[in-house]
């Protein structure tokens, strides 16, 4: 079954150019079934370690065989666990960067696909973006002139689709970790114009972190797979859950049962305690702003965002 696809890979490495009935073919071969095996996934990375300039087709390919692969053929569908992560970094990593367009843009579709992802797999698709920033290359420029310290439209947008994806952290939530990124970007880009788009990214992005409310996080990967297995089997007995469910509600348990937490606090107190920027923020925030000694235009716009949701008095 896999020999026509690996004379493609040796075909296209000596330097045969992949059309689109090649992808088609493969899409034909890996698809049969509806499943990508491990060894499928390997040779679709094998094909794409090979070619020079990779089509758009082929890029829709790969991501989606792969996507497949991570996101959508475990139990519970959705979560990536840490095994496929690690695996997924150190495939790509082989080298110790990410060198192709489809390889970020799998990432990236990964981390929007998921449930739930390890936050080392987000973590890891951010260094991606900062690193063609501060070096000019990677697989988010073109050409062979080096621009380092600047931000493209394309880095804009990657960034914040993995941001506000829901892998990771935590969704559309932005960590101090990566709002410590954003300023770390937005440094090395000094003195350089950044796009249009970077700007509002900055503001939005940090203060996020600083003043937005998220109650949701999904389940654990184990409470899932448990509810998995519980919907799975025929044998339970669903009159018994519900006795034990009516006996949580009477003790004021329920959370207990179905989140393994208690009860949220009143929602409008969680979403201004959120808003409220707190002491330790509010230093911390001063020591980001203050650690070049230069109020630029983005810090500028983050103050004066601050200022007008009421969180800088006294500042």
């Amino acid at each position: 079954m896999t020999l026509p696809m690996i004379d493609r890979i040796a075909a296209v490495k000596a330097g045969a150019v992949l059309t689109t009935d090649d992808i088609v073919a493969m899409r034909q071969q890996i698809w049969p079934d509806g499943v990508v095996s491990a060894s499928e996934v390997e040779l679709v990375f094998a094909m794409n370690d090979v070619i020079a300039d990779a089509p758009a087709e082929w890029i829709d390919f790969f991501v989606e065989a792969v996507t497949t692969y991570i996101v959508r053929q475990q139990s519970p569908v959705g979560y990536v666990d840490a095994a496929k992560a690690d695996w997924l970094i150190a495939r790509i990593d082989a080298d110790g960067r990410v060198d192709t367009a489809a390889e970020l843009e799998c990432l990236v579709k990964i981390l929007e696909e998921a449930v739930d992802a390890p936050p080392a797999l987000k973590a890891y698709a951010l260094r991606q973006v900062e690193s063609a920033v501060t070096s000019g290359s990677g697989p988010t420029r073109r050409g062979d002139v080096l621009d380092p310290g600047t931000i493209n439209a394309t880095e804009v947008a990657l960034l914040r689709r993995i941001l506000f994806a829901p892998g990771g952290d935590g969704p559309a939530r932005i960590s101090r970790a990566e709002a410590e990124m954003l300023f770390r970007l937005k440094d090395a880009a000094h003195g350089m114009p950044p796009a249009p788009e970077w700007q509002m990214l900055f503001v939005q992005g940090v203060a996020n972190y600083l003043m937005a409310y998220g109650r949701y996080a999904p389940l654990d990967r184990d409470r899932a797979a448990a509810l998995d297995a519980f919907m799975g089997d025929s044998t339970v007995r669903i009159g018994g859950f519900m006795a034990r469910l009516g006996r949580s509600v009477m003790a004021g348990t329920v959370f207990d049962l179905l989140r393994g937490g208690r009860a949220p606090e009143p929602l409008e107190a969680a979403v201004e305690r959120a808003r409220t920027i707190d002491p330790e923020e509010r230093a911390w925030l001063r020591a980001q702003i203050d650690a070049d000694g230069v109020l630029d235009p983005a810090e500028k716009a983050l103050l004066d965002f601050l200022a007008q949701e009421g969180q800088l008095d006294g500042w």
